[in-house]
């Protein structure tokens, strides 16, 4: 369970660090994704790329389990 635990931890912080890399150089801007730009506020809600991102970790999730 403890190693289980550290990997996933690992996995976590690549995908962050793999988002904030890409969202450095205009990667990550799925179509549906919702932006607001005001004049001080910039608003990101990435609801594309949640669902995307929650149907591949479902199946990555269920092929572990099978």
């Amino acid at each position: 369970m403890g190693k289980s635990l550290v990997v996933l931890g690992l996995l976590i912080a690549a995908a962050g660090a793999l988002m904030w890399l890409l969202g450095r150089h205009g990667g990550g801007w799925l179509p549906g994704d919702i932006v607001i730009e005001r004049k001080h506020v910039k608003f990101y809600f990435p609801v594309v790329t949640c669902l995307v991102l929650s149907l591949v970790l479902s199946l990555i999730a269920w092929l572990f389990r099978r």
